[in-house]
């Protein structure tokens, strides 16, 4: 899914999750995956690292957005090196 959130997703970055996790969206109750990782802009730089969340509905990937500091704060990240080795 990172295919269709990111202009390029080749040569991410720095790519790390945490693992699913419990999380009140709303009214209901949705597992969550924060996500961090070094992507490029269109412009072909790299942005920076930054923090998502992916939010699941019924075992399948529903969202991602750009994570709040204190949504991911807690998170305990481990390599993503999946996500490293995308290509288009």
């Amino acid at each position: 899914m990172l295919h269709v959130y990111l202009r390029d997703p080749t040569q991410i970055r720095d790519a790390a999750a945490s693992e699913p996790t419990p999380v009140l969206v709303g009214t209901t109750n949705r597992y969550v995956v924060c996500l961090r990782f070094n992507a490029k802009k269109s412009s072909g730089e790299y942005g920076g690292l930054k923090q998502y969340l992916a939010i699941f509905v019924a075992g399948r990937l529903d969202q991602m957005v750009e994570a709040k500091p204190e949504q991911c704060a807690a998170a305990e990240y481990q390599p993503f090196p999946e996500a490293e080795k995308l290509t288009r």
